[in-house]
């Protein structure tokens, strides 16, 4: 099957398209969180102590094992700030990184360094991190056709972000947003009546835009192959129900399966032949990888 046949999927061309406005505009508003709303590091009032025109030389270095993401959020931390400081890297984001090995080395004014410690860390902690669970995951599904998907799970604000760094993790995007996809959902079911009734209104103002209905049954499931629908949401099916949606479903859609998707499971469930499998942990159940910023 090929990915890029199905529009509903994000793209990584358009994603990277996003980030371009995205990151000046999110690592504005991070460091406006530490330095009362105006992104000048003489707001930084411990840093102040220090001698001015202090040049000193420090390095990011990661107290465990990932793989690293967020380096474009890093060097933008910087040019903020002033563009004095000189970063010089040793990673690329998706490089596998050993415990204590050195991300970067940095040099330049020591108030500069300061003032950006905290905020840069922030992102890089939290996108590795993604990164990081996101390749767990995909090691799973080495030997089946199954595709990981993420999710609208994600930290406020971090969009973006988060689902640059499951690309950077081996995984796929789902939807970006709610622009992108008529996604119909047991609510959006509930308030239109009926499957055959959101589909039917959907179908009559549809502009080429993918839709992709979840199910919560087997007889859900035959309405929606029978209302020809390409893209099926599996929604907390058992893997007894998930053989019976693939048997029944027989080519004729493709079938993502979605709910309490588990590092311990989802091998089981991609062996089924499921065509994706989508899941919030990898950007909702997320523990920050532990990085220091050292000075030298």
């Amino acid at each position: 099957m090929c990915i890029k046949k199905i529009n509903t999927l994000q793209t990584k061309e358009n994603l990277l398209k996003k980030l371009i406005t995205d990151i000046p505009t999110i690592v504005s508003i991070s460091l406006k969180e530490d330095l009362n709303y105006i992104i000048n590091y003489k707001q930084d009032i411990t840093s102040q102590l220090i001698n001015k025109n202090l040049k000193i030389t420090a390095k990011i270095i990661t107290r465990e094992s990932c793989i690293f993401c967020g380096k474009k959020w890093v060097d933008e931390v910087f040019f903020q700030l002033g563009n004095k400081v000189k970063i010089n890297w040793f990673v690329e984001d998706g490089d596998f990184l050993d415990k204590n090995q050195t991300i970067c080395n940095m040099i330049g004014d020591s108030h500069i360094l300061l003032a950006g410690e905290r905020t840069s860390l922030n992102f890089i902690q939290t996108l590795s991190s993604i990164s990081t669970i996101t390749a767990k995951y995909v090691k799973q599904l080495e030997g089946t056709k199954t595709k990981l998907l993420d999710t609208r799970k994600t930290i406020p604000g971090l969009r973006t972000a988060s689902k640059y760094a499951v690309l950077i993790g081996g995984g796929f995007n789902h939807r970006f947003g709610l622009t992108d996809l008529y996604l119909i959902k047991e609510n959006h079911i509930f308030l239109a009546g009926s499957i055959e009734k959101i589909i039917k209104h959907v179908k009559n103002f549809n502009n080429n835009i993918h839709i992709e209905i979840e199910v919560k049954n087997l007889e859900e499931l035959l309405q929606a192959i029978n209302l020809d629908i390409k893209f099926i949401m599996l929604d907390n099916f058992s893997s007894i129900m998930i053989k019976k949606a693939v048997d029944i479903t027989n080519g004729k859609a493709f079938l993502e399966a979605s709910g309490n998707i588990t590092i311990k499971n989802i091998k089981e469930i991609a062996k089924i032949g499921v065509d994706f499998i989508s899941t919030g942990a990898l950007t909702k159940n997320i523990k920050a990888i532990d990085l220091s910023m050292l000075f030298n």
